[in-house]
């Protein structure tokens, strides 16, 4: 009894050392978003973009509805497995996530938008395809793909004349 009451004493004071932390998981299903989830034997997970958490959230969202569309039809499946084309911080996103407030798909939707709502909110727009200059050592190739790839960006889509006409006059006359 006393060598049990001494083991119980050390265990203590390292739970205290510690942090008082318990990394015990009695229940793995509490780490689950998706705990009672069965996996078909023959699916097989898409390779998937991953996201970085430094983009838009809904193109993401869309691809990845795209890839797992064969299984649409299950909401458990798809919300455990869209971890699957997380990465960096968004994965730590994910694994926070409360099992409480994330029910369906659609609660997985909206908060994922929500979190990153802001990189759609500082989407490039046409005044910083206007303001953009081509910098003194660059190509114009260079130049002319550094334009293209945030006209590409730009909400709402731009007509190919008017993107053409907006780089011209952006180029410095010679």
């Amino acid at each position: 009894m006393v060598k049990r009451e001494k083991f119980d004493h050390i265990e203590e004071r390292l739970r205290v050392i510690e942090g008082g932390v318990n990394y015990a998981f009695a229940d793995i299903a509490e780490l689950c978003l998706v705990p009672d989830e069965v996996i078909p034997s023959k699916f097989k997970v898409p390779n998937f973009d991953k996201y970085k958490g430094t983009t838009c959230p809904k193109n993401h969202m869309k691809i990845n509805c795209r890839k797992m569309g064969a299984y649409a039809k299950n909401e458990k499946l798809l919300m455990h497995f869209f971890q699957e084309s997380l990465t960096g911080a968004a994965v730590t996103w994910y694994t926070n996530l409360e099992p409480s407030q994330i029910c369906s798909w659609k609660d997985l939707m909206v908060a994922f938008i929500r979190q990153y709502q802001y990189n759609s909110d500082m989407a490039s727009d046409r005044m910083q395809l206007q303001n953009m200059c081509k910098r003194e050592h660059e190509s114009f190739k260079e130049y002319a793909q550094r334009w293209r790839v945030l006209a590409t960006q730009v909400v709402p889509p731009m007509m190919e004349r008017e993107m053409i006409t907006m780089m011209v006059d952006t180029l410095p006359m010679f």
